[in-house]
């Protein structure tokens, strides 16, 4: 009995190493999953446009979010190192199965649901354009599962004191910019987190003619305007955009959600009067 105590100190020395690289790699996937949020809301605005140059505005937000998958698949993996209780394969890919907690179901429903997020994202050229957002915009819903497994984590381990001072102050911006991603535009103009529209002629007001443009030089293909004015914007085949360059009044609103959400600032707009 007495020479298993070595290994059993081992042992423990060698678990409490693995908890704490679970620790680490779990609050930087947290930090990173709301930074990746936040800068994905700040491009779907064209709100980062104030806030960095043009060209790393979409490489940015997927690099921090493979930097989250990638420390998020960290924390996840180190529980099956744990030599005292540790988590087999099974119990680490499917969530919900053969007795396993439910604070670890949710991380790995959220993560697996990020992963299938950026499997797509890679096919986004091969899948039909609405689809591909739709499912893009579950990633709301893996942030907030993944949240809350965090919490839950942090009561289980006694850690809530430090997550509430910290995970609050990341978690409180991430919220506020992703609600107002579906604020209306008047409110948004009202509050200053978006310029008033741009592109009418000096004197006349809201005209009942439009002639839209795009300038293919700053235009990235991001989408942004489909996802927007689905009836005046559409990425076709090759990745190709076709618009309409004088839309009816009734899509006069469209144009101009998504001449404001244009991250590369690419849409112009002219409104007149007949």
């Amino acid at each position: 009995m007495s020479s298993q105590i070595p290994l059993l100190v081992a042992q423990a020395e060698f678990d409490s190493g693995v908890k704490k690289m679970a620790q680490i790699s779990a609050r930087l996937a947290y930090v990173l999953m709301c930074a990746t949020l936040s800068w994905g809301v700040l491009i779907a605005t064209g709100w980062a446009e104030k806030l960095t140059g043009r060209e790393g505005l979409k490489n940015g937000h997927m690099v921090l979010a493979s930097l989250a998958i990638a420390f998020g698949c960290i924390h996840a993996f180190a529980f099956s190192l744990l030599q005292g209780a540790p988590l087999g394969i099974i119990k680490l890919i499917l969530p919900f199965v053969d007795g396993g907690l439910f604070r670890h179901a949710l991380g790995i429903l959220g993560l697996e649901v990020m992963l299938a997020i950026a499997v797509l994202a890679s096919m986004r050229h091969k899948v039909f354009y609405r689809k591909w957002l739709r499912f893009h915009q579950t990633a709301y819903i893996a942030v907030t599962i993944t949240v809350v497994h965090s919490w839950f984590g942090a009561i289980a381990n006694g850690n809530l004191s430090v997550l509430w001072l910290a995970g609050l102050t990341v978690l409180v911006p991430t919220a506020t910019l992703a609600l107002a991603r579906f604020l209306p535009p008047e409110v948004l103009v009202r509050i200053g987190m978006l310029d008033p529209e741009r592109g009418k002629e000096p004197g006349v007001g809201e005209g009942d003619a439009m002639d839209v443009s795009v300038n293919n030089e700053k235009c990235h293909r991001y989408g942004t305007c489909q996802a927007e004015a689905p009836d005046v914007f559409q990425l076709i085949e090759d990745n190709r955009l076709t618009y309409n360059r004088r839309p009816p009044e009734e899509h006069f609103a469209q144009a101009r959600a998504a001449q404001r959400a244009c991250p590369m600032r690419a849409i112009e707009i002219r409104e007149r009067v007949k």
